[in-house]
């Protein structure tokens, strides 16, 4: 089973590298705004996770700057999304708001809508 985790892992990688989408081309004030909206934003993922790729292509068509973590192989960060978020579990959008209060979000489908509403307010 792992041989095979790791082999479907490897295609997803190439295919999302081969097909990498083009982000979007703002003015630079506008990247400015959107860049201070999304710097409370940290992504926890897997990079061959399918869910998590489908956000990052996601971020990169938006051309949105969120920091992403790698909960698999960085033991400090999969703590953080246990601890904080309740369970190891990607993608995870961590969401600090202006009093420092985190809020976590775990599907994909909500977090590029969530993205996507960010975006689309500037």
């Amino acid at each position: 089973m792992i041989i095979i985790r790791k082999f479907v892992g490897a295609i997803i990688l190439f295919f999302n590298w081969v097909f990498t989408p083009r982000g979007i081309k703002r003015e630079e004030k506008s990247q400015i705004q959107i860049d201070k909206k999304t710097s409370k934003l940290k992504l926890y993922q897997f990079n061959a996770c399918p869910f998590c790729v489908k956000v990052r292509r996601s971020m990169k068509r938006m051309s949105l700057n969120i920091e992403t973590r790698d909960a698999k192989n960085n033991e400090k960060y999969r703590q953080e999304l246990q601890e904080n978020g309740g369970r190891v579990k990607v993608p995870c959008l961590r969401i600090e708001d202006n009093e420092g209060k985190h809020t976590w979000m775990y599907e994909s489908n909500d977090i590029i809508e969530y993205l996507s509403k960010l975006q689309s307010s500037n």
